[in-house]
């Protein structure tokens, strides 16, 4: 499962990168060579950005990716080490669940419950705010596996 899981978050990830390049390519091509800048561009990327952060941020994070600082660790053995990573992966758990998932699927729901629309493309804010939650919850996936390996 976790294989599909991966499969599908890169493809995702893959997908959006793809269109923020074709969206970025056109918003410069559009404002330098037809002079006529596209109204919709600059909040397609931001809107864009937004998802890569939050996506990508918990799947890198699924990987092991990001910089990590052993400083502490070092200073432990095996028995210590073991601990410590368990400790991490239980704080990050509850980062998930209380800031991302809990925190953002309210922000979710009142932007939808207030009817936010962006300005450019007329889209629910609430749609925006969706990566929050997401990623929340992708972030508790990979954080409740690394846990059951150790």
């Amino acid at each position: 499962m976790r294989k599909a899981i991966d499969r599908s978050v890169e493809w995702l990830l893959v997908v959006m990168m793809a269109l923020m390049v074709i969206n970025v390519s056109w918003q410069v091509l559009s404002r330098f060579v037809v002079g006529s800048p596209s109204t919709f561009t600059e909040e397609a990327a931001r809107y864009l950005m937004i998802w890569l952060g939050f996506i990508g941020g918990s799947y890198v994070a699924g990987k092991k990716g990001h910089p990590a600082i052993e400083l502490l660790a070092l200073k432990f053995g095996e028995t210590g080490k073991r601990r410590l990573a368990l400790f991490i992966q239980l704080l990050i758990s509850a980062f998930a669940v209380l800031a991302l998932i809990i925190g953002g699927s309210y922000l979710v729901f009142l932007t939808f419950a207030l009817n936010q629309t962006s300005a450019a493309l007329q889209v629910p804010i609430g749609l925006v705010y969706l990566s929050i939650p997401l990623s929340g919850v992708l972030l508790l996936y990979y954080s409740l596996t690394a846990l059951k390996q150790s």
